[in-house]
C-alpha cells in the first residue's frame, strides 16, 4: 500500500500516529460506512465496528457496499470494504447492538457515532463520559437538506444531552413553530431525525464533515492540528432557513459553540451525585431524553425486525 501522497501531506511522524489510533464506529449504515472507509484511506490502523443490520437491497443506493454484499451484516461489509483499502489494518466486528457490546468502547481512541435513533446516542454519550472517550455524532436532515456534527469532548464541553437538548428541542419545537429560534430538521415520535433521506451525496457530505473532524481530533497537539470556530458545524446542502431569519446558502456552514449545561442530568451534578452513591439522585434515560424533549418508544421485537432502511444514517 502506497500512503506516499498521506505522508507529504500530513508529515510521516503524523501518520505514524494514526496508524496506532483505535477507531470506534457504532453504526455502518451509510454515513457510518462511508466514514470507516474514509478513515481506512486515511491511515487509521484500528477499528472496532459495531452495527446489528445486515445490507438490504433498497441500502445499496446509498451505501458504500454494494450489491455482492445484500443479506450480509453491514459491520462485515465494512470491514471488507476496510480491508481492500488499508490491508494493514486491524479490524474487529461486532455484529450486535451496542448496548449489549459496551466493552468494545475500552481502549479507544474516539468513537464515530453513525447511529440514527438518540436512545442509543445517549447511551454512547453515558458511557463514553465514564470512560472520559471523545466521541463525534452527526445527524442528516429530512430530504438530505443539510446535517449537523458534533464533536463531545467530555467535561470539557457540553454531552450529547446537553447538546440535544439545546439544539435537538429546537428541532422538534420548528415542527409546530416556524418562528422558533432553530428552523432545520425535525423529531419524529420514535426520538429519531425524521429524515426522509436524499442521495447517497447528500448524506456523503455530512459524513465526510464527520471523517475529517475525527482525524484533526485524532491530530491533536500536532503541528497540522486545526482550531475550529466551534463544537458544532451545521451544513447546508441546498438553501436552508439554520437560523430564523438567516438563509444559509447552498453548501455553505454555519459554527455553532454549544456550552455545557452544568444542571445537565448526564454530566452535572445528579450524574456526580448518582456516582458517589447517592441513588436518590440517578437519572434514568428517559429522564434524560425527556429533559432534551424527545420520547423513548420501546419497539417490539416484530419492529426490530422489520425496521424500515428509510432512515438518513442508513
Amino acid at each position: 500500500m502506497n500512503w506516499d501522497r498521506v505522508e507529504r501531506l500530513i508529515g510521516s511522524d503524523n501518520l505514524a500516529k494514526l496508524r496506532q489510533k483505535r477507531v470506534g464506529i457504532v453504526g455502518l449504515g451509510s454515513g457510518g460506512g462511508f466514514v470507516a472507509v474514509s478513515l481506512a484511506m486515511s491511515g487509521i490502523g484500528h477499528f472496532v465496528l459495531v452495527d446489528d443490520d445486515v445490507l438490504e437491497a433498497s441500502n445499496v443506493v446509498r451505501h458504500v457496499a454494494d450489491s455482492r454484499y445484500i443479506g450480509q451484516p453491514k459491520a462485515e461489509a465494512v470491514a471488507e470494504l476496510i480491508r481492500y483499502r488499508n490491508a494493514q489494518a486491524a479490524i474487529e466486528v461486532r455484529h450486535g447492538r451496542i448496548e449489549d457490546n459496551l466493552d468494545v468502547l475500552d481502549g479507544l481512541d474516539i468513537l464515530v457515532s453513525g447511529v440514527d435513533h438518540e436512545g442509543p446516542k445517549y447511551t454512547l454519550n453515558q458511557e463514553c463520559l465514564k470512560r472520559g472517550l471523545t466521541a463525534i455524532y452527526a445527524g442528516v436532515y429530512e430530504r438530505g437538506e443539510g446535517g449537523d456534527v458534533v464533536i463531545v469532548r467530555p467535561y470539557a464541553g457540553p454531552c450529547y444531552a446537553c447538546w440535544a437538548a439545546e439544539l435537538r428541542e429546537g428541532l422538534a419545537l420548528s415542527k409546530s413553530d416556524p418562528v422558533g429560534e432553530l428552523d432545520y430538521g425535525m423529531i419524529g415520535p420514535e426520538g429519531t431525525l425524521e429524515a426522509e433521506p436524499g442521495l447517497w451525496l447528500h448524506v456523503a457530505r455530512v459524513a465526510s464533515a464527520q471523517a475529517d473532524l475525527v482525524l484533526n481530533e485524532l491530530l491533536r497537539g500536532t503541528d497540522v492540528y486545526k482550531t475550529m470556530p466551534g463544537n458544532t458545524v451545521i451544513l447546508a446542502n441546498t438553501e436552508l432557513e439554520i437560523l430564523t431569519g438567516q438563509i444559509s446558502q447552498p453548501y455553505t456552514a454555519v459554527w455553532v459553540n454549544i456550552a455545557r449545561d452544568p444542571d445537565c442530568l448526564v454530566c452535572g451534578d445528579a450524574l456526580k451525585n448518582h456516582l458517589a452513591g447517592d441513588s436518590q439522585t440517578g437519572v434514568s434515560l428517559d429522564q434524560v431524553m425527556s429533559e432534551a424533549g424527545l420520547v423513548m418508544q420501546e419497539q417490539s421485537e416484530e419492529d426490530k425486525s422489520d425496521r424500515t432502511t428509510d432512515d438518513s444514517a442508513r
